[in-house]
């Protein structure tokens, strides 16, 4: 095949990819934390999703909690001359800096699930109502106990606002039932693998203990894990918080009492279509920055009535 014959050849393969690129309306970047966890997993995927639904182009990447990595994702969305990012910050404070970045750079950004500590630079923050859920969990953690008994925390990021506003509606809960003690609390970032060390390590200095009531699913499941390999799950009250799969066949299983659902399918598809909106009309379709979404029960009682449509999507 001579040279004009394969030039014209390699023209018309392009054609498609050529109209696909030009249909799109631009790029959507989408900045999540860490995919290997299927809370943020489904979190990506439902924003790029719709955002190609949208009609734009959308990619995904992951800080997994480091704002190094974090500001060189929002560079590269800069570089791309992105439409609009859709971003997971790393830290409450040090994403700040990425988020004035992207602004100074004329992209409008829309965080999700995790708080920065400043306003006025997001064009808006969608994330789940963590003292709303923290307290509906705890009070069926408490119902569960009985009102009494000993117990352990895991803790989540401190480096994310969740954490520490979880752990604030657990106490306000359980402070008002004096026959409730905290025997320990330790930092597992949210991992299961540290769930299940921090796990290890509580339950030998506390073997007797009758609860866990855990920042999220993940660190829920690594203690699960470790009462099991001692022995000691049989009875046991233990809380999460995300309404992961694993989570939820957990509760299925009897091994977890509940979870507490985050609607993280629902504000990240409302985050990307309220950036669409500002991109179309260069204004606001939610006037408000924060913007809190209510977290929901999930229990053996309510697997007998309602279904999954997907990964935290609730099938009502």
């Amino acid at each position: 095949m001579n040279l004009f014959k394969r030039t014209i050849l390699a023209s018309v393969l392009a054609l498609p990819f050529m109209a696909q690129a030009a249909m799109a309306d631009g790029l959507i970047s989408i900045i999540v934390n860490d995919p290997s966890n299927p809370y943020w997993l489904a979190e990506g995927n439902v924003a790029k999703a719709t955002a190609e639904k949208l009609g734009y182009s959308a990619n995904v990447g992951a800080h997994k909690g480091d704002t190094n990595t974090e500001s060189n994702l929002v560079d590269t969305a800069i570089t791309n001359q992105a439409k609009a990012i859709i971003l997971d910050p790393a830290n409450a404070d040090g994403s700040v800096g990425a988020v004035k970045k992207a602004v100074n750079a004329g992209i409008p950004v829309f965080i999700i699930n995790a708080e920065i500590n400043q306003t006025g630079l997001a064009k808006a923050q969608l994330v789940s109502n963590n003292a709303q859920g923290a307290a509906l969990g705890a009070m069926a953690w408490v119902d569960a106990m009985g009102d009494k008994g000993s117990y352990v925390e895991l803790f989540g990021a401190p480096s994310d606002n969740n954490a520490q506003t979880r752990s604030n509606g657990f106490e306000t809960v359980l402070s008002q039932y004096p026959d409730l003690e905290k025997k320990a609390q330790e930092v597992a970032n949210w991992d299961r693998t540290q769930g299940y060390n921090k796990m290890q390590s509580m339950l030998q200095a506390n073997p007797d203990i009758n609860g866990v009531i855990s920042g999220n699913d993940e660190m829920a499941l690594g203690a699960i894990a470790a009462l099991k390999e001692a022995g000691k799950l049989e009875g046991k009250v233990i809380g999460g918080f995300d309404g992961s799969p694993d989570a939820v066949a957990a509760v299925k299983a009897g091994e977890l009492t509940y979870t507490v659902l985050q609607p993280v399918a629902i504000f990240a598809k409302d985050a990307v279509e309220q950036a669409d909106y500002f991109i179309k009309n260069d204004k606001l379709k939610v006037a408000e920055e924060k913007q809190l979404f209510d977290c929901i029960l999930i229990d053996s009682s309510i697997l007998d009535v309602y279904s999954f449509a997907g990964p935290f999507q609730l099938d009502r």
